[in-house]
This record gives C-alpha cells, sequence and structure tokens, in this order.
C-alpha cells in the first residue's frame, strides 16, 4: 500500500481533500507541515463541536492509496483546482506497511478508574486480571463501555469531573435526570452507584440509541429518549454534561427539574466560562466551581428547600 504527501495552505486543504477522495483515495489525512517543530499549531474545540479552523496555515495532506491506483492519475482530479500547477508532482510517495488498525485504535483505550470507585473498562479488556467484576461491586462499580459515535468514554475531564461527583455526592436512591446523556455513562454510573428511577435524554437519535445499547450491555434499567419524549416531573439529581452555550439557554428548563432540595450538577464548561454560566443559572439556583480538571469545570448546586 502507497502514501502520497502532498503540501498545501489552509485554504486549498479541503477542497484538495474533497476531489482526491472522490477520485478514489482511500483516506486523506490532513496533518500541521510544522508538526514536531517550534511552529506547531494547536487546534482543537469544545467536545462536541469542531474546530473552527480545520486545517494549518501550512498543511501536509498524507492520501492513502489503495493497491494498484496510478498516482499520477489520482493526481488529475487536482487539476484546475486553486493553488495547483499544472505538471505538479506529489512531495513523496512511499510504502505503508499493513497494520491492524483495530487493534491499534483499541490499544489507545485503557481501562480508567475514577474516583476510586468507578471503573470504566472497554470490552476487549474484559477478562483482565486484576480488575473487579462487572456491575456493582463491594468497592464501588464497573462499567463496561466502548468508544463509540456517542460523547463519553471516561477519557475527557468533563466526563470524569461528573462521575467524580455522582461517586461522592449521589444519594442513595435519587431519581436523576442525565440531559445531553450521550453514551449513557453518567447514566449508567448513577443506576450501579444505587440510583432510583434514572432518565436519560439526548436531542441525538444516535446518542439515544448508543445510551440504550450500553444500559443492556451494563444490565441496567434507563429510560432513554429524546427531549420529545422526556417524563414529567422533577428530579433529586439533574447532571448535563453538555457545552456552556446550550447550558446557559436551557438554564430556566433544568433549574425546572431539579426538586425542592435537590442538586444540579454542569459540565462542559472551561474555567474561563464558569462565571457566565454561574451567572446564567443565578436567578433559579446557585451554583459553585466544585472540581477542576485540565482547565475544564464542575458546577454544582442545591435547590432551596421550600419553607
Amino acid at each position: 500500500m502507497r502514501e502520497l504527501v502532498l503540501s498545501c495552505t489552509e485554504d486549498q486543504a479541503d477542497a484538495w481533500s474533497d476531489a482526491l477522495l472522490g477520485a478514489g483515495a482511500l483516506s486523506v489525512a490532513i496533518e500541521d507541515a510544522h508538526a514536531c517543530t517550534p511552529d506547531e499549531q494547536a487546534l482543537f474545540g469544545e467536545p462536541g463541536t469542531e474546530p473552527e479552523v480545520q486545517a494549518w496555515r501550512r498543511s501536509r495532506l498524507c492520501v492513502l492509496l489503495a493497491d494498484g491506483v496510478d498516482p499520477a492519475q489520482l493526481l488529475a482530479a487536482l487539476e484546475g483546482l486553486p493553488g495547483w500547477r499544472a505538471g505538479q508532482q506529489a512531495d513523496a510517495v512511499r510504502e505503508v506497511s499493513d497494520a491492524d488498525w483495530v487493534r491499534l485504535t483499541q490499544a489507545q483505550f485503557e481501562p480508567i478508574l475514577v474516583a476510586e470507585r468507578v471503573w470504566i473498562v472497554p470490552s476487549w479488556h474484559r477478562e483482565d486480571a486484576g480488575l473487579p467484576p462487572h456491575g456493582r461491586h463491594t468497592d464501588g462499580i464497573r462499567i463496561e463501555l466502548d468508544p463509540g459515535l456517542a460523547f463519553g468514554t471516561g477519557n475527557h475531564p468533563t466526563t470524569r469531573l461528573c462521575l467524580e461527583w455522582l461517586a461522592d455526592h449521589l444519594p442513595s436512591g435519587a431519581c436523576v435526570l442525565d440531559y445531553g446523556c450521550g453514551s449513557g455513562i453518567l447514566a449508567i454510573a448513577a443506576v450501579l452507584l444505587g440510583a432510583g428511577p434514572v432518565v436519560a435524554v439526548d436531542i441525538d437519535p444516535q446518542a439515544v440509541e448508543s445510551a440504550r445499547r450500553n444500559a443492556l450491555d451494563n444490565q441496567v434499567e434507563l429510560r432513554v429518549c429524546l427531549p420529545d419524549d422526556m417524563p414529567a416531573g422533577t428530579h433529586q439529581v439533574v447532571v448535563a454534561n453538555i457545552l456552556s452555550g446550550p447550558l446557559k439557554l436551557l438554564a430556566p428548563m433544568l433549574c425546572a427539574r431539579v426538586r425542592c432540595g435537590g442538586h444540579l450538577v454542569l459540565s462542559g464548561v472551561l474555567e474561563r466560562q464558569a462565571t457566565e454560566v454561574i451567572q446564567a443559572y443565578a436567578p433559579w439556583l446557585p451554583l459553585e466551581v466544585v472540581g477542576v480538571l485540565d482547565g475544564w469545570v464542575c458546577l454544582a448546586g442545591q435547590r432551596g428547600r421550600m419553607a
């Protein structure tokens, strides 16, 4: 298998990638041409979003070719595109060794221990020695969860912060609402940590299906639904791990779902966004920063009891 390497600018990267894929490239990876140098540039977005900039000022395209594909024929697809010169050649054509990509991907995800009580274990580590049993056990809980299309594997700081709050503060038997449930990891954890009825909600139908499947795999009972199907009523704990913008817009609704004496737990908030999110919720419920990890925060507060 061979790989072409092409240099391009930020505004050329997407158009060139689309043309090469349309011409039969197996894949196109856009990389920083200055990677591993002092000029390397980080591109990132908040969880669930894409970066505003999709390429680097100086980018490198790594184009994977199927066996038998002529590189010259593939490059002909770039003729006429901005920045491509007639007769231009690839910077390099190199051999790529075969690899077990599934195994290499899986190797990135190891069992995770959160708050000394919550284990998140990918299925391919199911039989590893030294791990606690599946489900609820004397020292905590073990959730089996594979990385997928829905956000929430336990790796991201916001998920870890919410899991830590649940592990340390979830009242026994509490009814819980997980709004923006993604993979369902927080809702599943709540059940295994001793919650009562748990409702998991997401605006993405794919996330709803993912959460349902993960609940079945972990042998827990959840009510998983889209927002329009969310049951009426309030909850002792409402947790939402989404983004600061939606969290501010959802403040009236989420606060209305917290019963008197109940708790609201929010994450998906950067440290620099904490004050404005706290202010957005102030008319209904006081929040404070209860955890910080890698530049992200967890906010929590308790709704006052009625006199």
